[in-house]
């Protein structure tokens, strides 16, 4: 940073190109590797065997997944983090908080920044140790290869399986199980109107009954006589 301002080394820092960015994602070299390599830091690539030594997950060891160089961030195997809807992802970590334990030496361009003045001894060593580690990645795509065939071939043959008869049997047994179901509910349900709609109508003719008892008893009802004035006297 040219700059002695913290605001214009955070500007920097963000809004850094990625050719720039790339470099800052380097983290320091256990001591073994340090010895060997003659250097302390060492830019952070895919398949690196990594040790977290700061934070919560303090101690954790695992192989970086992927590596961000816009965040300027990594992130490890098994480092996971849940979301408030329930969803987990993994954990991005910063590049400074973590100790490189074992080098992915598959790349040969990378192979030869580490073996630059190193002695030709170390160099067989390097070579070694890329060799062990491309057989084993081979090893590895292979696996995955024959897992995805399998799963592929299960796939098909699920889908060119014909019915068995005993399954159309059964499932036209359920078929017409499940239409007797259905009528028998449906005759059910219309005894059920059938039922209502009698006890209503047995409902109104009783009060149809009574008003019209009731209005015979009022009519049977004699007037009284009204006396006038001069025979209350009387």
């Amino acid at each position: 940073m040219k700059s002695l301002k913290p605001g214009k080394q955070r500007k920097e820092y963000f809004n850094a190109p990625l050719h720039k960015k790339r470099k800052w994602i380097s983290s320091h070299l256990e001591e073994n590797l340090l010895l060997k390599y003659d250097r302390r830091r060492v830019t952070l690539v895919k398949d690196d065997t990594v040790k977290v030594m700061r934070g919560s997950y303090k101690g954790h060891e695992g192989k970086i997944t992927r590596v961000n160089q816009r965040r300027i961030q990594v992130e490890v195997e098994g480092l996971v983090m849940t979301k408030a809807d329930g969803k987990k992802i993994a954990k991005p970590i910063h590049a400074s908080n973590l100790l490189i334990t074992k080098l992915n030496l598959t790349d040969r361009w990378r192979r030869k920044k580490l073996e630059r003045n190193l002695s030709t001894e170390v160099k067989k060593e390097i070579e070694k140790e890329a060799k062990e580690q491309l057989i084993e990645t081979e090893k590895e795509k292979k696996i995955e290869e024959e897992k995805i065939k399998e799963e592929k071939k299960i796939e098909e043959d699920e889908k060119e399986k014909p019915v068995k008869k005993t399954d159309e049997i059964s499932d036209k047994k359920k078929s017409s199980e499940f239409k007797n179901k259905v009528n028998k509910e449906e005759i059910n349900k219309r005894d059920t109107k059938k039922e209502k709609e009698t006890k209503i109508d047995k409902n109104v003719q009783d009060k149809t009954a009574n008003i019209k008892n009731q209005t015979k008893n009022i009519n049977n009802i004699k007037p009284k006589p009204i006396k006038k004035e001069g025979e209350k006297n009387k």
